[in-house]
Formats: structure tokens, C-alpha cells, sequence
């Protein structure tokens, strides 16, 4: 999926991601532990079909994704995307924590199980910091890597991972 404001203007996508950055970092001494969220909004735009079962025409909002970083402590935002409404979360996430990373020390990073992936891990440990995602209830931590370790963490120190995870909250 594309960036819906580079489809727009993609001109002034460069800027506006680079006035988010400039407008957190003030804040770079502060902030070390970081947690990443989509949520979905309607824009100004409509879009309108004829109702098959009706035969009537029916209009609803284009609805967007907006993908953030944002500091725990003071929910600056870091880094955002702004992709259509069927964008993936997961592969949203390494951007973001690069991003973020340009201006922040990266200490910890907290995201809900969208999120768990083996690249994830990495991209976070790549920025120097340590990743604290919810894991699915299928996860078993077989994957091996920096996966495994933060699985081993939450299934027996789960209070202890849980005191990271929920700085997201």
C-alpha cells in the first residue's frame, strides 16, 4: 500500500514527516522507551456505490491508518505513516523505530501483537534497545533468536515483561 499523503502531495510528505521530528525532539532527553499503535480515522473524502440489495446509491468516509511511535513518558510523537485503511501494522514498524532513532536513544519499545515478528526484534536491537510486544497465543518462541529470549522473558519472568509491556498504556 502507498502513503496516502505521498498519493496526495507527495511533495509535502518529506516535510510534514520531518516537522513531527523536528517538533519531538526537544523532548530526546526525556524520552527513551517508545511504544507503536495504528488506529484508523475517516478523512473528508466519500466514496459512493449503488446498494445491490437495495438499488439505492450509499456513501461512507475513505478511512485512513495512521501507524505512530510516540515517547511513553510523554507521548510525543516520533514518527508517523499514514497509509490506506487495509495497511499492515507489522510492516510498519521498523520504519517507524529507524525513524525515531535518528533523534531519540532508543531504550525500549512496547507494541501490542500486530507487531510480533523475528524482524521486529531485530530492527529494535539494530537501534539499541529491547523489544516488549504482547505474544500471540499460538507463540512458542521455536524461531530461536532475540524472538526466543523475549518469549523465555514473558513465560518466566511475566510480571517483570508485563511492567515493560504496559508502559504502552
Amino acid at each position: 500500500s502507498s502513503d496516502v499523503c505521498s498519493s496526495d502531495l507527495p511533495s509535502f510528505t518529506p516535510i510534514l514527516k520531518a516537522l513531527i521530528a523536528k517538533s519531538a525532539a526537544p523532548l530526546k532527553s526525556v524520552e527513551t522507551q517508545f511504544a507503536i499503535d495504528s488506529s484508523g480515522f475517516g478523512s473528508n473524502k466519500f466514496e459512493t456505490w449503488i446498494d445491490a440489495k437495495y438499488g439505492c446509491p450509499r456513501r461512507k468516509a475513505v478511512w485512513v491508518k495512521a501507524h505512530i511511535c510516540c515517547g511513553t513518558r510523554t507521548n510525543i510523537v516520533t514518527a508517523v505513516r499514514i497509509l490506506d485503511k487495509d495497511s499492515a501494522d507489522s510492516p510498519q514498524f521498523a520504519p517507524l523505530v529507524k525513524e525515531t532513532a535518528n533523534e531519540f536513544t532508543i531504550g525500549e519499545v512496547s507494541a501490542d501483537k500486530a507487531y510480533t515478528g523475528v524482524a521486529n526484534f531485530e530492527a529494535v536491537a539494530a537501534c539499541g534497545g529491547e523489544f516488549f510486544p504482547a505474544f500471540k497465543s499460538n507463540a512458542t518462541g521455536g524461531v530461536g533468536g532475540l524472538f526466543q529470549k523475549m518469549f523465555h522473558y514473558f513465560q518466566y519472568k511475566r510480571d517483570e515483561f508485563l511492567r515493560h509491556y504496559h508502559q504502552r498504556s
